[in-house]
């Protein structure tokens, strides 16, 4: 295989090790993301396929109860945490699972009945008396989260989502401490999500989920929600506390996971970054550290995990990562193109 340029910036080609069969959603995604291939390409048709067939899909959906839930339908988040239905659906969304599967349907119809708010459209971590999900306990992350994952399981049209990315739009911040804290609901329920200062975490989820929505399709709204998330991320220079420069504003976003829910890293803002089409100098500095955290192998490890308490673990810690080094590798081929 041809060095391209970008791959200069590997220590070795860990290509071929990503196509490998025994996970089908890393080898649709190299397919598809690193090699370039059209979706219509009967291998790519044949590795989307597979997702269904083999690996960790159908061993969660195996687990699913007839409703299109996991485990208890009222535990869907909290006492559900990471067995939930909530946390099954990103996971499902993460590895392209088949919206078109009536089971993957059946998840997402469940989640939009009993999760989201119908008052704002947020979503909740609990049920309300009424059966849809509770006003009070709408969170920002698990809103994001859960239009990111109705998203991609092809819920674009769906006018329910849509109901759930004007609530992004409406409420999300951007704050860096330099005013006051806007009060009143929803900010005035969860000081960690709305206090002085932005949550970090919630403001790539969000721009995650928007960067779902194709770019003829955002309204203004959309945009300009964008641009205000994107300049909060790159004033911090991705991970950098934006009135300190020389500090990491957490330690824990310098260590690579998969998948990470509620949690961020590096690896994952830079990506949300360049889907939107930001590649700037204030995004170097965390480029560089993605290209000096791999081994001789070009590979990068799993340091970061939920594994342990998941329905189905995926991968192991310490060990070399397919889904991070798929990840790092769609960063580096993204931000250094010519």
């Amino acid at each position: 295989m041809r060095k391209t340029e970008w791959k200069s910036a590997l220590k070795a080609d860990p290509t071929d090790w990503l196509l490998e069969e025994e996970n089908p959603s890393v080898r649709y995604f190299t397919l598809v993301d690193i090699l370039g291939e059209p979706p219509d390409a009967p291998g790519v048709e044949t590795a989307r396929r597979a997702i269904m067939e083999n690996g960790v899909v159908p061993r969660i959906l195996a687990k699913q109860q007839e409703g299109g839930y996991w485990g208890n339908p009222g535990d869907f988040y909290v006492r559900g945490k990471y067995r939930g239905t909530v946390w099954q659906l990103i996971i499902l969304a993460e590895l392209a699972a088949d919206g078109e599967d009536p089971r993957i349907r059946k998840t997402c119809e469940f989640i939009l009945g009993k999760s989201q708010d119908p008052q704002s459209g947020g979503f909740a971590h609990s049920t309300g008396k009424d059966g849809a999900g509770n006003h009070d306990m709408v969170m920002p992350c698990l809103t994001a989260n859960m239009v990111w994952s109705l998203i991609r399981s092809g819920y674009l049209e769906d006018p329910r989502v849509w109901r759930g990315i004007d609530w992004i739009t409406k409420y999300q911040r951007f704050d860096d401490a330099d005013n006051e804290a806007p009060k009143g609901w929803p900010y005035d329920r969860y000081k960690n999500c709305w206090g002085k200062h932005t949550c970090h975490m919630g403001v790539v989820k969000a721009l995650r989920a928007l960067a779902e929505i194709p770019p003829d399709r955002r309204t203004e709204a959309v945009k300009s929600t964008i641009e205000g998330g994107a300049e909060y991320l790159l004033r911090h220079h991705v991970h950098k506390r934006s009135h300190d420069l020389d500090r990491v504003a957490n330690p824990r976003w310098l260590r690579f996971g998969f998948p990470l829910m509620w949690q961020i890293d590096v690896l994952e803002i830079l990506g949300v970054l360049l889907k939107l089409g930001y590649r700037e100098p204030r995004m170097q500095e965390a480029v560089d550290l993605v290209i000096s955290k791999q081994d001789e192998q070009g590979r990068w490890l799993l340091e970061n995990t939920f594994n342990g308490r998941f329905l189905v673990s995926i991968e192991r810690k310490d060990r070399p990562s397919k889904w991070v080094t798929l990840n790092a590798l769609r960063v580096l081929k993204d931000f250094l193109k010519p």
